[in-house]
């Protein structure tokens, strides 16, 4: 039984031998399996090659270079020249017959007194080439602004309207293009176009603009532009506008008539006009140029440097017929400030200086007093009033329009400042200590 049992199971007992190895399938999967490894790696650095720069400007914005605007002082008017030479007194007349010394040599001729040359008309024109060459010179650093919006004709048919201004170019980081324009025509635009010399159109965008003055700055990028536009281009040099005197040579460009690129010539009739802004005042140029009312622009020297940006609002109502311009070296803190996008703080006073003479002769105390307190300004909200005098602000003593300016800038907007004031009373004058919160003007 037991054998017969066996016999009926004896394929459980059956040897199983291994398959043979397929060497050549082998070598084909360990192929496939190496190349797909190959293929995994360059995707892999490809796609990480493609997205690193990317997340990298993501998380880590590359900040253009930091745009540096030194301050002028009215040192920097005066050459080495003037400042190391000499000045010896011109020796005093002498007489035709007077004696002269004996030397032992034979006598001494005066020689006689040269005519004065006469000025011929060719001179004055040859004056005037020199001056438009200048002007066209300086061309190189002017833009046309151009401001465009959509709006509405009366049958609610949809067009474009478009204003402009001009604008100069201040500063090449490497990176982009800085203008310096106004910002009258850019309110409420939806987009910006700069156009050069050369006649290219490139789409720019509102950098930063200060609300009380209204000077605002552009950005163009630097990529944007072709070769033959970086080689016509150049950068404007701000000079010193701090020593400026009456009767110096004045060379408007930009669009002082209204059309681009017009250069008209004349001279600074003014040096000591002065308007009082928000939080700050300036010194205004009035010159002989007649121009446009809506002019804008630059006045330059006779080197090419610009000492003023016309500004026409700042100008006398009565006067629009000639051109008015700020004086450049005060709005260089501006210009720095909103080159590096940064706000200019704002608390809203308008002051004059206490001088000397006026605390003496009205008791009043040393410091900046305020004329006006903007209305819904922080400044109205801390407090402050009118016939106040500001003495201290963020522990700083302020004496001067020009160290409370300083002050102000220094400061970040959403901060909070301490302003010590004096007021008067029934007794006199008492200290009083307000809180400010620094903000930004908009408009």
């Amino acid at each position: 039984m037991q054998e017969q049992d066996k016999d009926q199971f004896s394929f459980i007992n059956e040897k199983i031998k291994k398959k043979p190895m397929n060497k050549k399938r082998l070598l084909l999967q360990a192929g496939f399996v190496f190349g797909m490894a190959i293929l995994f790696g360059i995707v892999s650095s490809l796609t990480f090659a493609y997205f690193r720069p990317r997340f990298e400007a993501a998380l880590y914005p590359e900040q253009p270079p930091v745009v540096t605007i030194p301050n002028d002082t009215a040192a920097d008017t005066v050459g080495p020249e003037t400042e190391t030479a000499d000045i010896q007194p011109a020796p005093p007349p002498v007489s035709e017959t007077a004696e002269m010394p004996e030397t032992g040599t034979a006598d001494t001729e005066i020689p006689p007194v040269p005519a004065e040359s006469e000025i011929e008309i060719e001179d004055f024109q040859d004056l005037q080439n020199k001056l438009y060459a200048v002007g066209r010179e300086a061309n190189r650093f002017v833009v046309t602004v151009t401001g465009v919006r959509s709006d509405t004709d009366w049958f609610n048919n949809p067009y474009e309207r478009k204003g402009q201004t001009s604008g100069i170019i201040i500063a090449d980081n490497g990176q982009e293009l800085l203008i310096l324009t106004e910002r009258r025509e850019l309110l409420d635009v939806e987009e910006i176009y700069v156009t050069f010399l050369n006649e290219m159109e490139v789409q720019a965008v509102l950098k930063k603009y200060d609300g009380n003055t209204g000077i605002a700055v552009l950005s163009v990028p630097r990529s944007s532009l072709d070769e033959a536009t970086l080689n016509a281009i150049a950068v404007a040099q701000l000079g010193n506008s701090l020593m400026i005197p009456q009767g110096m040579i004045a060379i408007a460009v930009g669009s002082p008539l209204g059309t681009n690129y017009s250069i008209l010539t004349g001279t600074i009739t003014s040096t000591t006009n002065s308007v009082s802004t928000i939080d700050s005042n300036y010194t205004v140029f009035t010159t002989d140029i007649v121009g446009s009312s809506n002019g804008s622009g630059a006045i330059i020297n006779a080197a090419g440097e610009v000492v003023g940006l016309i500004m026409q609002d700042y100008g006398s109502v009565g006067n629009r017929v000639t051109l008015t311009a700020i004086s450049i070296s005060e709005l260089k803190a501006l210009i720095s400030m909103l080159s590096n996008d940064q706000d200019i703080p704002y608390i809203g006073l308008e002051l004059s200086t206490v001088t000397n003479d006026i605390a003496n002769e009205y008791e009043i105390p040393k410091g900046t007093y305020i004329k006006e307190v903007v209305m819904d300004s922080p400044a109205m909200a801390a407090g402050l009033q009118s016939g106040d005098v500001v003495t201290r602000m963020a522990g700083e003593t302020i004496l001067t329009v020009d160290s409370y300016e300083s002050t102000l800038l220094s400061l970040e907007p959403g901060e909070r400042v301490e302003v010590v004031v004096q007021r008067q009373g029934i007794d006199g004058y008492e200290e009083i200590t307000c809180t400010v919160p620094v903000s930004v003007l908009q408009w």
